[in-house]
């Protein structure tokens, strides 16, 4: 099962990080992604339908702690052809619990995922995704995510705890 090493970050803003970490990516491709995220409620993890602005879609259901630091998050997903139909499914059969609005700006360095987003409700954040790699230890895992943290000037107080779901439950009193 695919498996990460996660933090997220509240950060002052999108464009004053981008030339940071644009300076540590050797990809200059750097692409401008539009997600809906509907959560519903489920036993154990999270399950999530992601829409991207072109219209396709992708299910995923995750497990993370919801600690404040890095993370390890094991994830699943499969491809959503039909993502409107599909919200109305799970919707009716799961219960939806709300829905995430970002555009993201995905920018990679090495097997790291920089993810500086804004997030509609809440402001401007960063996350990072340690992709790891097979035989790659959480604690080496752990250290990259440590070390990028360092470069793009992320303090630990900087830190946010849980998913960006939880941030809005709490803002809106949920």
């Amino acid at each position: 099962m695919p498996a990460n090493i996660e933090i997220k970050a509240r950060i002052a803003s999108v464009q004053a990080l981008l030339p940071i970490a644009r300076a540590l990516s050797d990809d200059d491709h750097l692409p401008l992604i539009h997600q809906d995220d509907t959560f519903f409620r489920v036993p154990e993890g999270r399950l999530k339908l992601r829409v991207f602005g072109d219209g396709s879609g992708e299910l995923i259901h995750y497990r993370r702690e919801d600690a404040q630091g890095p993370k390890r998050s094991d994830y699943v997903l499969t491809p959503a052809p039909e993502p409107a139909g599909m919200r109305e499914v799970l919707a009716r059969g799961l219960g939806v619990l709300g829905r995430v609005r970002k555009t993201r700006i995905l920018v990679l360095v090495g097997h790291t995922r920089v993810h500086l987003d804004q997030v509609e409700g809440l402001g401007d954040f960063m996350e990072l995704e340690v992709v790891l790699q097979p035989g790659q230890t959480e604690a080496e895992g752990h250290a990259i995510a440590g070390d990028l943290m360092r470069q793009l000037g992320v303090a630990p107080g900087d830190l946010v705890r849980g998913a960006y779901l939880d941030l809005l439950l709490a803002r809106d009193g949920g």
